[in-house]
């Protein structure tokens, strides 16, 4: 079982136990507004689809992943975050996050994040990790910037892959950042 552990947080693949924790974040609107746009996931999906994605992602590629986050002193649950192989662009690692609300501005999500691109370059031996939002997110897109990943090019979803009511909704942008790009930044 992978461990990451920063300042503040834990980091640790999800079990069939986590599943009411799961459901419960994404039962909070405000949280999946730029996801489902505030439709929250059935428990059967996280029990029937999800978790066995997920713990299929760990057999296959055990250093990549779906985490739990925990704050290392109370063990309180403050989302996920995830490193896995891209779903959109081959050969890519796509890093993501989402975590409850009253974890917000605490940049609890650039810690995580930082953390697993970091896991993604010395650890996985990634060549280039990217991340996707919705155009409107501002929030995740500060995240992206602060984990050092740049403005990489605008696109659009397929409006089946994201449940978008219209095409409208389905703007969005892909940042990203390279092996050679992040040991730059390390050594500047």
């Amino acid at each position: 079982m992978v461990l990451l552990e920063t300042a503040r947080l834990r980091l640790r693949q999800f079990t069939s136990n986590d599943v009411d924790r799961l459901v419960e974040l994404d039962s909070d609107p405000e949280v999946m507004r730029y996801v489902t746009f505030g439709a929250p996931t059935p428990r059967d999906r996280y029990v029937d689809v999800f978790l066995p994605r997920w713990f299929a992602i760990y057999r296959e590629t055990p250093l990549l992943g779906y985490w739990a986050a925990e704050e290392r002193a109370t063990s309180e649950f403050h989302g996920w975050f995830h490193l896995r192989p891209d779903r959109i662009d081959a050969g890519e690692q796509e890093l993501g996050y989402r975590l409850r609300r009253a974890s917000w501005g605490r940049g609890f999500a650039t810690e995580g994040a930082a953390a697993l691109v970091e896991h993604g370059f010395r650890q996985v031996g990634a060549d280039k990790i990217s991340a996707r939002a919705l155009a409107g997110n501002a929030a995740s897109r500060a995240v992206m910037g602060k984990c050092g990943l740049r403005y990489e090019t605008d696109f659009v979803y397929p409006q089946d892959m994201i449940g978008a009511r219209s095409a409208a909704e389905c703007a969005a942008v892909k940042y990203s950042i390279t092996r050679s790009q992040w040991q730059a930044a390390r050594t500047a």
